[in-house]
């Protein structure tokens, strides 16, 4: 058991130094976060949770690692025995997932229309991996005293979180990136920004999916040793540095749906098309004037290209839905 004792103590300081280093990440997006927008109450509160959980979680695992490497240095029964802390914390982990999840979970609810089923399936993973962690938090409070009773009580508990974590954040990811694409109109600004926000989906859950699959597999690979504890300490942690990403890139797709971009690179407001068609319409009904079509000429060529790009089935309509529709998940 000694080996497994060093395992678990060298993932401990470990874990404990990535989770501090991504808390300062944390903590400077919430700060950009709180000081550039204005957010409904609701949304506000789920970020200061997110971020507050980030910090006790982080005085707790601080604790553990003081506790086993300072305090009780070199003493053979209190390394040997598993101190609250360590139990606690997983609760705060499991909390910090709900909730992230639980906000990708209603961006897939208003992305489908208000699909029911296809949220519900999203859910019930989220909801399991929820009552397993709190299952897990009570057990091992209640039940588990040293880390032989850890490793053999609650191992089948420890996969069955982390194979939820994973399957979780691969499906939301999955299912966020069928709907944007999905949901391309074929005009090619429009579908470059889902694109992009297909992208960005990605990117915001492919951490932490690879986080809770490293668990997961550090688990099974070396079920003596707790090697998985550095993974799962960094997990809250790229759950709010996902969340905070995920609000904080709003201005950047709202100033992407500004600006169409011409095929020379050159930005050009979608705007100036209509304005272009419409002096092309004016011009032509000026030069071509007979007295019996004017109305006729006129009304029939604006129709034309202002359905091109000005109607509500335009290109400019397009864009503002596509952005607004992205923007709007998180009010």
């Amino acid at each position: 058991m000694s080996s497994a004792l060093d395992d678990t103590f060298g993932a401990v300081i470990i874990g404990v130094i990535v989770a501090s280093f991504l808390l300062g990440l944390s903590a400077l997006q919430a700060f950009i976060y709180f000081s550039q927008t204005n957010d409904t109450p609701p949304i506000r509160t789920l970020v200061a949770l997110v971020v507050f959980f980030d910090f006790v979680h982080q005085a707790l695992i601080s604790h553990t690692g003081y506790y086993y490497l300072v305090t009780n240095y070199a003493s053979p029964v209190a390394l040997g025995t598993v101190i609250w802390s360590l139990l606690v914390e997983v609760l705060f982990n499991g909390f910090t997932a709900f909730l992230v999840q639980s906000f990708l979970t209603w961006r897939i609810y208003k992305l489908s229309e208000r699909n029911l089923w296809l949220t519900g399936i999203v859910s019930s993973i989220v909801l399991a991996e929820l009552g397993c962690v709190i299952a897990f938090g009570a057990i091992s409070l209640a039940r588990v005293r040293t880390f032989v009773e850890l490793a053999e009580d609650l191992k089948g508990l420890s996969i069955t979180v982390n194979a939820l974590a994973a399957a979780g954040d691969v499906l939301i990811a999955l299912v966020l990136c069928f709907l944007l694409q999905t949901s391309k109109t074929g005009f090619g600004r429009s579908n470059t920004i889902l694109n992009k926000l297909t992208l960005f989906a990605v990117n915001t859950g492919l951490l932490t999916s690879l986080c809770a699959v490293a668990s997961l597999v550090s688990i099974l690979a070396a079920p003596d040793t707790f090697i998985y504890i550095t993974f799962f300490f960094a997990m809250g942690r790229l759950y709010t540095n996902s969340l905070l990403a995920t609000l904080n890139a709003r201005n950047a797709i709202r100033r992407a749906g500004d600006n169409v971009q011409s095929t020379s690179g050159i930005n050009i407001p979608v705007s100036s098309f209509s304005n272009s068609f419409n002096k092309v319409a004016s011009f032509t009904s000026k030069k071509f004037r007979t007295p019996g079509e004017i109305s006729i000429q006129v009304e029939t060529t604006k129709e034309e290209r202002m359905g091109d790009f000005g109607s509500p089935q335009g290109s400019e309509y397009e864009l503002s839905k596509t952005c607004s529709t992205w923007q709007s998940l998180a009010r």
